[in-house]
């Protein structure tokens, strides 16, 4: 499997998404006098009439994604974009672009492809364990996770037998089967968190629940960069599928953006309705009031806090960059739009890492996997439970184990752990 043991420094961006203000999608040039960009249009209405407005016009556009019954995302220039704006009985709006966010960074050791990992069981699994001596993980068969990012290298030793559905939404022609390979390496990171099995031999690294199966759905291109239309569908996807095999799924999206986004708000009430349960980082602009980046600020999915290795208060300390909610909503034990949740392990985290390697980056796109994967492990020893069900037990988890250390964590509910940090046992 693996020989040495040498590391190499590596500089890493950390793991978060932020949708810069005002961005939209990237032009491209359509060889015929205009610049084509992407596009959301909806027929105005419920009704047997819209319904034929909208198969009229998809039969003028190429369609990337059917989002609703109505409507569908597709390319056109700015002149058809005007001359669409103008007609009463369409909705057209520009699809939002979302970009890496590199303002928290760290300087760390990689562990290069071929070798050992340093750390088989980092902090962050010791930690949500609460066994400091842990040496291996368990749980989660039966349970998906689909992790929505950059994709993931599903060769890794220690996810490679973890993998049951590799997708690429990014691609011009839309959805591909059995493709999505991850270049930044982000996704890769993300999955070994939630659910790396320690490999054949079990030397590697282990993740929270390593017999959680993987739906590694690539929704960022190779430069970070993706569109709201493409996470969009990949979260009605993998609701789909979860309905079409029976069986119950654990979305996790490390990314977000600053602001509210209707294609993908609609798609994770779409899947949260037929019960999938969806987590997300909280984001990356703290210690500010009010940061929490979307999805994960949506009441219908879990925003988690990155806590860090060290203590304050007789507890974790929220990291100083973990987003933020209200505070005027604290104590309350109600989630409401735009609040944390949850709090788990996100600064500097030990995980897999494209070609076969290790790497230790920090973001809250750390502290989500691990919920993601806690979720599953619950879930497999729970399966008659629904979303919601599972939802209150990691609630309650949470509430057991308070956080006091970090700028605006308190006692009980706080806008910066969220209910607390959620663990096995």
């Amino acid at each position: 499997m693996k020989k040495s043991k040498s590391v190499a420094l590596s500089l890493l961006l950390a793991a978060s998404l932020a949708l810069p203000a005002g961005a939209s999608a990237a032009p491209a040039d359509n060889g015929n006098g205009g610049e084509k960009f992407r596009v959301y249009v909806e027929a105005v209405g419920n009704n047997a009439a819209a319904k034929s407005s909208a198969n009229s016009l998809k039969g003028q556009y190429e369609v990337r994604w059917e989002l609703s019954e109505n409507g569908f995302s597709t390319e056109m220039n700015e002149k058809q974009f005007q001359a669409l704006q103008k007609n009463k009985n369409f909705k057209v709006s520009k699809v939002q672009e979302l970009a890496l966010d590199t303002d928290v960074r760290s300087s760390e050791f990689e562990t290069m492809a071929g070798e050992y990992p340093t750390q088989q069981t980092p902090w962050g699994i010791k930690a949500i364990y609460n066994n400091p001596n842990q040496t291996t993980t368990s749980g989660g068969a039966g349970i998906n996770i689909a992790v929505l990012d950059t994709g993931v290298f599903t060769s890794h030793y220690d996810l490679v037998n973890t993998v049951e559905q590799c997708k690429d939404f990014t691609t011009a022609s839309g959805l591909v089967n059995g493709s999505c390979n991850d270049v930044d390496g982000h996704g890769t990171h993300v999955a070994g968190s939630a659910l790396a099995d320690g490999g054949s031999d079990g030397a590697g690294i282990y993740g929270v629940a390593p017999q959680a199966d993987l739906w590694a759905y690539k929704v960022l291109g190779d430069d970070g960069r993706g569109y709201s239309d493409d996470i969009a569908a990949a979260i009605r996807h993998a609701a789909d599928q979860a309905t079409a095999t029976g069986t119950k799924t654990v979305i996790n999206m490390s990314l977000g953006s600053a602001g509210q986004d209707s294609l993908i708000t609609n798609a994770v009430n779409y899947a949260y309705s037929r019960g999938v349960l969806v987590v997300a980082a909280a984001g990356n602009s703290g210690p500010n009031q009010g940061s929490i980046g979307y999805p994960g600020a949506l009441p219908n999915a879990i925003a988690v806090a990155a806590l860090e290795n060290r203590q304050q208060n007789g507890t974790y300390r929220v990291a100083d960059f973990s987003s933020r909610g209200y505070a005027a909503t604290d104590g309350d034990y109600v989630i409401q739009q735009g609040d944390v949740e949850i709090s788990a392990p996100g600064a500097a985290i030990y995980s897999t890492w494209p070609g076969g390697g290790y790497n230790t980056i920090s973001g809250t796109s750390m502290a989500s996997p691990h919920v993601a994967g806690l979720a599953a492990k619950v879930w497999a020893a729970n399966p008659g439970w629904s979303n919601t069900q599972l939802r209150a037990n990691l609630q309650n988890r949470a509430r057991a184990n308070d956080i006091l250390g970090g700028f605006g964590a308190a006692a009980g509910d706080d806008y910066a752990s969220g209910f607390g940090f959620a663990k096995v046992n």
